[in-house]
């Protein structure tokens, strides 16, 4: 049985096997975990999708982008010698593009509705998870595993409607950081140029280049700015803590701006192929910082969330964010986001929208200023990136007013 570099993200078309699960002549059982990918959105494992016993590992850890269907690994059988197994010298999956569809071959049984929404037999775990979660017609989803098996990667695929527009290029598993030192400036005498260092990208940040870069250069960004007093958010974070319970700045944030977007329902939208997408759920994603690059795990349905379920749900979601053991469906998707930069210092900025989102809300450092009754207050600063195209300039100004309501008279929030 071949196991082949899984497609783990709709955009991903290298990876990097950061560490093997299994152990060769260990046994393995659907869904069980072979190994930790690096995809080019995060860290996340792959699953088995038959019993069996890993027989050869053929990629190492720690080998870089490995194109997807390429061979990594032998299993057998229960009950075969695992050691007896013979190891392809070239494989045919590794010539496959990674926008190029498989074609399985006329021996491939077919597949078999077993009722539903169009299950069909033999599903992985995961791959089940998707099917029911996003309520899909497996039957309609190209199958591209060994035996006609629908993967996760396909199942991904078939959930993506954005084309992709580039692809990155694949490199060398060879690593290649390499010090440089240019000769001598001519003409201005003992100068010379300092040394640089080329640094090697993971996949993650090649993804957030291509992206930020396609974002600034196909979207009209506007911007809209207000300050929002907050003296009253500080209060209540008092009260929390005398009952033992943490809460934050950014938690009320992101309760304040899912009513905002329950009352303003046009700005939880999208643009998807020439239209506007209004979403039926508030989910937002929130930018956390990882050695890899920002990534945007998902509150969801935070409109109907309190606030002591928010703060646990972006403790939980931020902690695994930075040790790269988020799954899929927790940071791919979200209907608006949320970054803060104030626990940095900075007064105030504007941030770059993720397509297809509409909007991102630059969340500043707060501070103390006298009021016109020279009275202190703790002013923050709230920037509203929106897609143009979504959010005009009129209704990103009621939204930024509703926000500031929000966070100006915490009881609009709920306190559960």
């Amino acid at each position: 049985m071949e196991l082949l570099m899984p497609a783990l993200s709709p955009t991903m078309e290298v990876g990097t096997i950061k560490k093997w699960l299994k152990e060769e002549g260990e046994a393995v059982a659907v869904g069980d975990a072979l190994c930790e990918v690096e995809t080019d959105k995060a860290t996340v494992f792959m699953d088995a999708d038959e019993d069996g016993v890993m027989a050869k590992i053929l990629v190492a850890e720690g080998t870089s982008d490995i194109k997807i269907n390429t061979l990594i690994a032998l299993m057998v059988a229960e009950g075969e010698d695992f050691k007896d197994v013979d190891i392809p010298v070239s494989t045919t999956q590794q010539d496959v593009s990674p926008s190029q569809e498989v074609t399985p071959s006329p021996q491939s049984p077919t597949r078999v509705d077993t009722g539903g929404h169009g299950s069909i037999q033999s599903l992985s775990p995961a791959v089940r998870y998707l099917v029911d979660t996003h309520n899909l017609d497996s039957g309609k989803i190209q199958a591209t595993g060994r035996n006609n098996r629908i993967l996760k990667g396909d199942v991904l695929k078939y959930m993506s409607t954005k084309p992709k527009k580039d692809s990155v290029p694949a490199k060398s598993t060879t690593a290649t950081t390499q010090t440089i030192s240019p000769p001598q400036m001519s003409g201005v005498k003992g100068h010379k140029t300092p040394a640089y260092e080329d640094l090697e990208l993971s996949n993650m940040r090649k993804v957030i280049a291509r992206r930020l870069t396609e974002s600034k250069s196909t979207v009209p960004h506007a911007y809209a700015t207000i300050e929002c007093t907050i003296d009253a958010i500080l209060k209540l974070r008092k009260s929390f803590a005398r009952d033992k319970s943490k809460l934050s700045v950014n938690d009320c944030v992101i309760k304040a701006a899912a009513m905002a977007l329950k009352e303003h329902p046009k700005v939880n939208s999208q643009w998807k192929d020439e239209g506007v997408v209004q979403m039926a759920n508030v989910d937002i994603s929130v930018a956390v910082a990882t050695e890899q690059g920002l990534i945007t795990p998902i509150v969801t349905d935070a409109s109907n969330k309190g606030l002591k379920q928010i703060s646990e749900n972006v403790r939980d979601l931020a902690s695994r964010a930075r040790e790269g053991k988020l799954q899929l469906h927790e940071f791919q998707g979200g209907s608006f986001s949320i970054s803060n930069l104030g626990m940095f210092g900075i007064g105030e900025f504007s941030a770059v929208i993720n397509p297809p989102q509409a909007c991102i809300l630059a969340v500043g450092t707060s501070k103390l200023r006298l009021s016109s009754l020279n009275q202190a207050q703790t002013v923050m600063t709230l920037t509203l990136s929106s897609d143009a195209r979504v959010v005009d300039d009129a209704l990103a100004a009621v939204f930024l007013q509703s926000l500031k309501s929000n966070l100006e008279n915490p009881m609009r929030l709920g306190l559960l």
